[in-house]
């Protein structure tokens, strides 16, 4: 008698997607609504990703559709796992590429880069960056009091605990970035304590990075929800330190 594997858990399949970050947009597939569907039959996965255009960088695309299926691979009993990217112009391309395991310079030949460890660490600092003003902004306006300039004394402990205390040091730890307590929080994009005098400077550079990365996100969401209409229903808002911006879509 053929043994019946027991379905993988739809949980399990969900936890695994939400762990795969938009390397520009430093947010969740899932959040973003960029997961299209999943179907999951007994162990075996298959997950259909999809972006904002048909354009978007194939290698911030790539990166997206490997790390989806690298991640579900790692669900313990999972079987065989399918993921493809729909409606994008190299789609063919990434899926192939993607199915017979050639990794991305296989896949793009000539066009690609030597490698993309260093795009990735490009966006992971810059998303360093952006979680480091998230938390410094926040503590600022707890309290009216504090000013830009305190911050250059700031220390880990001094954050209280949170979302954003968290965001920062996971992605200090990615980065190899001291995470311990007295660790000062506001850092120069080199990683080092900036001198009293660029205190202020060196936030608003942060704040200006912070604020990129963020519209990029909102724009992002309005284009996934014009081309296809009702993913708004998947999309999950990073919660917002700025106003709420409208999120409106012209049809």
């Amino acid at each position: 008698m053929t043994a019946v594997l027991p379905r993988l858990s739809d949980a399990a399949v969900t936890a695994a997607l939400d762990t795969v970050i938009d390397p520009e947009l430093d947010e969740a597939v899932t959040d973003l609504g960029f997961v299209r569907s999943v179907v999951v039959e007994g162990t075996d996965v298959e997950v259909h990703l999809r972006l904002p255009t048909s354009f978007c960088a194939p290698n911030f695309a790539w990166l997206m559709v490997s790390d989806a299926r690298d991640a579900l691979l790692a669900v313990p009993g999972v079987g065989r796992v399918v993921v493809e990217l729909d409606d994008h112009h190299d789609s063919d391309l990434i899926n192939a590429g993607l199915a017979a395991d050639a990794g991305y310079r296989g896949t793009f030949g000539h066009e690609a880069e030597l490698s993309l460890d260093e795009l990735r660490a490009t966006f992971q600092r810059k998303a360093h960056t952006a979680a480091m003003e998230r938390a410094l902004t926040e503590w600022l306006r707890a309290d009216a009091s504090r000013t830009e300039q305190a911050v250059g004394d700031l220390v880990l402990a001094d954050l209280p605990a949170g979302t954003s205390r968290d965001s920062l040091l996971s992605r200090r730890a990615a980065l190899g970035l001291p995470t311990d307590p007295s660790s000062p929080v506001l850092l120069t994009p080199e990683g080092t304590r900036p001198a009293p005098e660029t205190v202020a400077m060196t936030l608003r550079k942060a704040r200006s990075v912070r604020i990129s990365v963020d519209g990029n996100a909102h724009f992002c969401r309005g284009l996934l929800t014009t081309r296809y209409p009702g993913s708004d229903a998947d999309q999950v808002f990073r919660p917002s330190i700025d106003s709420a911006l409208p999120l409106e879509v012209l049809r």
